[in-house]
């Protein structure tokens, strides 16, 4: 097996090696991330380069010199937010994000969250050495593969500078995939031993304590899912050393026949919210889909409609939040218990509330009042066709975007939309333990 490990790595590490002409890039500020500590993957074309600007000036003025200096750098580049604007644009044939920060002293002392990164550059680069850098590399690729690679929250998973502190951490790619293998959540881990024998003040799957700034938890965002995904692969690697567990899966898309079909054979009721994505950032995007598809989803439960799985889609400018259903219809009245009889004072007031309503009872049953009165939905489509869908957490921004209007696919119609996300619905209907 020892052999198989190492001959299916060794040619992943030939794969991801940058060659030399990848590597000649040069800029007159500071390079930061992966290009500047030799751990980017051959076939990127992503420089981040920092604009670095005393601490004392002002925010707004950081803005406009940071963009300023990244329309002179990047003439052709456009703007965009994180938490401050910046430029991204080509250079060279590279694709840069030219950002402003401040230029601190320690990493305690950050104005805004870019201001870590030029510590995490130094930090990385000061114990990297050749091998590891490889091992770097090839760790990003297979979670890659794996689907868990990126710290966007969407993905909710490995940041580059995370698999970088994992590969030091446990000293290369491989004892890190042994390690994972083993993991028991929470895993803690402490590079720099900043909190001594105290009790981590994080409660994520994963901790890894940020070896310049011991308030941050560097993988916070990786969600336990993910976790689970590294662990699920981890066993598998050693396992089954292979190849393809170093490229993202490729899912044939479903076209509607086959959507129709299988939804028919589950036996289950499909029923899609379809409208215009909102326009911002997938950062922005994304929670406030994952907030309206558990608000949307949480509001289905609890008027008695099964549900069996959600998804959520987006491209293109189209969201979907899609819910497949157990139970799309209800009985048109419903159970409704009081209090037990005894309980005087409130028994009474349920029975007065009820005793001239349009509703069979009060009567007794066993120690309780009880109604059986009329159901408000007695369908899934007509909760999410009233207004009741606005009585929900929904995300700020699909909020508005529902209140201008939205599509609501049942049964079959759910297979229209196999023309723009047919590849992700192939992924909902054959699930595997990969990321989307």
């Amino acid at each position: 097996m020892s052999d198989e490990f190492e001959d299916a790595v060794g040619r992943v590490r030939e794969r991801v090696e940058p060659g030399q002409a990848e590597r000649e890039a040069e800029a007159d500020v500071v390079q930061v991330g992966s290009t500047a500590r030799g751990t980017w993957l051959a076939g990127e074309r992503d420089i981040d380069l920092f604009v670095c600007f005393p601490p004392t000036t002002d925010r707004d003025q950081l803005e406009s010199w940071g963009l300023q200096v990244g329309h002179e750098v990047l003439p052709d580049g456009h703007e965009e937010f994180a938490e401050h604007p910046y430029v991204v644009g080509e250079y060279d044939g590279f694709d840069v994000d030219l950002v402003p920060c401040f230029d601190v002293a320690d990493a305690t002392e950050i104005q805004s969250a870019v201001d870590r990164t030029p510590f995490h550059t130094d930090y990385v680069s000061d114990r990297l050495t050749a091998d590891l850098a490889t091992d770097v590399r090839v760790g990003k690729q297979f979670l890659t593969g794996i689907g868990v690679y990126g710290s966007d929250l969407r993905t909710k998973g490995f940041s580059g500078f995370l698999t970088e502190l994992l590969v030091l951490e446990y000293g290369g790619f491989r004892p890190l995939v042994e390690a994972a293998a083993d993991w028991h959540p929470p895993v803690y881990l402490d590079p720099e031993d900043h909190a001594g024998n105290g009790t981590p003040p994080f409660d994520d799957p994963l901790v890894v304590i940020d070896p310049t700034d011991p308030e941050r938890n560097v993988a916070a965002v990786v969600s336990a899912t993910n976790v689970a995904r590294l662990q699920h692969f981890a066993r598998d690697l050693l396992a089954d050393p292979r190849e393809d567990l170093f490229r993202p899966e490729e899912r044939d898309p479903l076209d509607a026949a086959a959507v129709r079909e299988t939804f028919a054979a589950r036996a289950t009721t499909p029923v899609a919210v379809r409208f215009d994505a909102p326009d911002v950032v997938e950062d922005q995007l994304w929670p406030q889909l994952e907030r309206s598809r558990s608000g949307i989803g949480d509001e289905l439960g609890r008027r008695g409609f099964d549900v069996f799985r959600t998804a959520a889609f987006a491209a293109d400018g189209v969201a979907v939040l899609l819910f497949e259903l157990a139970v799309a219809e209800r009985p048109a009245v419903e159970r409704h218990e009081g209090p037990p009889v005894h309980v005087r004072e409130h028994a009474e007031q349920f029975y007065d509330a009820y005793e001239d309503r349009d509703a069979c009872g009060p009567f007794v049953d066993g120690e309780r009042y009880v109604v059986e009165r009329e159901r408000e939905f007695a369908s899934a489509v007509g909760l999410l066709e009233s207004d009741a869908i606005f009585d929900v957490a929904l995300g700020v921004h699909v909020e508005s975007a529902l209140e201008d209007g939205y599509d609501l696919l049942v049964a079959d119609e759910v297979a229209t939309l196999a023309d723009s996300f047919g590849e992700q619905l192939a992924r909902y209907l054959a699930p595997t333990p990969r990321g989307p």
